[in-house]
């Protein structure tokens, strides 16, 4: 009895019809399960402003350096030395001399 009353109520109809069950199935797999649903394409996106936002603060603080480094730069003996660091400039009536370690050498020892 009970399965006829069921088979009997609006909701039930509503239900098993066929178009209302192919339409819910047609739309859980759009949202879910499909290579562009909803669910995986917000979760792809989620994972990229994540990644750009780690990102922003990497190359915020490489610009706080750079200001720092051009601040210090306006000195004179400053940019001397940097060139010389960075860029192995000398001054003509000076030699440079590279001194290396034997640690520091890659040589095979067998």
């Amino acid at each position: 009895m009970k399965l006829k009353e069921l088979r009997k109520s609006r909701w039930f109809r509503i239900f098993s019809n066929i178009y209302v069950l192919v339409t819910t199935i047609f739309v859980i797999w759009m949202l879910f399960f499909d290579t562009n649903s909803w669910w995986f394409t917000h979760k792809e996106l989620d994972n990229e402003i994540d990644k750009l936002e780690k990102q922003k603060i990497h190359l915020q603080e490489e610009i706080q350096k750079d200001k720092q480094t051009l601040k210090r730069l306006q000195n004179i003996d400053e940019l001397e030395k940097f060139a010389r660091e960075e860029y192995y400039l000398k001054r003509p009536e000076e030699d440079i001399f590279i001194i290396e370690y034997e640690d520091s050498l890659k040589t095979d020892h067998k």
